[in-house]
């Protein structure tokens, strides 16, 4: 694997969007050739189709997250593409797994996805608060993924492990946010426009404090299900699952001895939703119980290199924790843990492990001086509260 490219960007919503725009130009391009391929075979749409329905979310976009449309306003126009090809492929979770749950026979092809946890002070090998994730996605990614680098002069400057033209995944800000997700599927999920989950992820990333990313997944109603692994410097994590709708549509679940762990069904007891996740990602739950009995295993405090090792486990080969591509499965619907991201928000230091962690190694990214922008809330604060 070659190391995924960096781009760094700065300015307001546009300025920003139009500088990640053309320095990840090519790769932008192959994200949206990929998924012009991959909506045809997941929902029989070609792309005018796809560009007609990705457009029914830019209402509710603009009036909830206006500078999201800006900042895709100007990728378009960083690449030479069209608003509507980057507005939907950053709805192609709410087309595909829509699509998915209306045909549930097709369900049980559908690509793997994600392993996330998190590690609080008192779980911590140095008394840090950590978090991270594998990725797994479609196979094409390994050629679209991007570490995008954002100054704002609006928010919390942040760094994201990203889809070229996407607006956010897996990431950390200035002010002490740190963000892992997992795909959810019930039979909620329609493809109904509201705010869509990549939308939400780059709201996440405004976040001054924990609060602050719950307010932003009740800013209004949601298209689809989908898991937030959200931690702050301050010692404190929160799982927050989420089915469409509104506030009354997500439950929350907190960390367990200092450890919250989630791959790729839903853990509530109680859901307003059918959860078809099972059906569609059936290795979730045994992902789920392997990392639970390797942090019941060890030994001490956990650190980096810690959830380095778990987060290559191969166990339920190849639909592991480290997922490899399945042969057994048609082409677009085998999926792989493209990246691995993990994340000291106290040290604010990201390790990416581009591709396989099996195979790829870790490599260091030091953002201390690049996220160093001091928080307004933080102004006045009592002494003991972290920085």
């Amino acid at each position: 694997m070659a190391t995924f490219p960096h781009v760094r960007v700065a300015g307001g919503p546009y300025e920003r969007g139009r500088s990640y725009g053309q320095q990840a130009a090519d790769r932008v391009a192959t994200s949206i050739a990929a998924y012009r391929e991959v909506f045809q075979a997941y929902a029989s749409w070609d792309w005018a189709h796809v560009r007609a329905q990705a457009d029914a979310y830019l209402p509710v976009i603009s009036a909830h997250a206006p500078k999201a449309v800006e900042e895709m306003r100007g990728i378009a126009d960083g690449v030479g593409a069209d608003l509507a090809d980057i507005l939907a492929i950053n709805v192609r979770t709410e087309v595909m797994f829509a699509a998915r749950a209306r045909q549930a026979e097709a369900a049980r092809s559908a690509p793997l996805e994600c392993s996330s946890i998190a590690v609080l002070p008192e779980a911590s090998a140095d008394g840090h608060t950590l978090i991270g994730q594998n990725w797994d996605w479609l196979l094409h990614c390994f050629d679209t993924v991007v570490v995008l680098e954002a100054e704002q002069e609006d928010g919390p400057d942040f760094v994201t492990v990203v889809e070229a033209g996407l607006l956010a995944k897996t990431g950390m800000n200035s002010s002490g946010i740190g963000l892992a997700t997992n795909a959810l599927v019930t039979d909620a999920d329609r493809g109904e426009p509201a705010l869509p989950y990549h939308v939400l992820l780059r709201m996440i990333l405004d976040a001054e404090v924990l609060s602050d990313a719950l307010t932003a997944l009740q800013a209004g109603p949601r298209s689809s299900s989908a898991n937030y692994l959200v931690a702050h410097r301050d010692g404190m994590a929160v799982n927050v699952e989420a089915s469409p709708g509104d506030f009354s549509r997500l439950y929350l679940s907190y960390p367990d001895a200092g450890v919250a762990l989630h791959t790729n069904h839903f853990l509530a007891d109680r859901l307003a939703a059918r959860d078809v996740s099972l059906w569609v990602m059936a290795d979730s739950p045994f992902r789920l119980e392997r990392l639970r009995t390797a942090i019941r295993a060890a030994d001490g405090g956990l650190s980096i290199d810690d959830l380095g090792t778990l987060l290559g486990d191969h166990a339920n080969y190849p639909s592991g924790i480290c997922c490899h591509p399945d042969p057994r499965l048609d082409r677009l619907d085998q999926s792989a843990t493209v990246a691995s991201v993990l994340m000291d928000l106290d040290a604010r230091a990201m390790w990416v492990a581009d591709g396989h962690p099996c195979t790829a190694a870790y490599r260091r990214l030091d953002y201390g001086e690049f996220l160093s922008k001091p928080s307004p809330l933080r102004d006045g604060a009592p002494a003991d509260v972290g920085g």
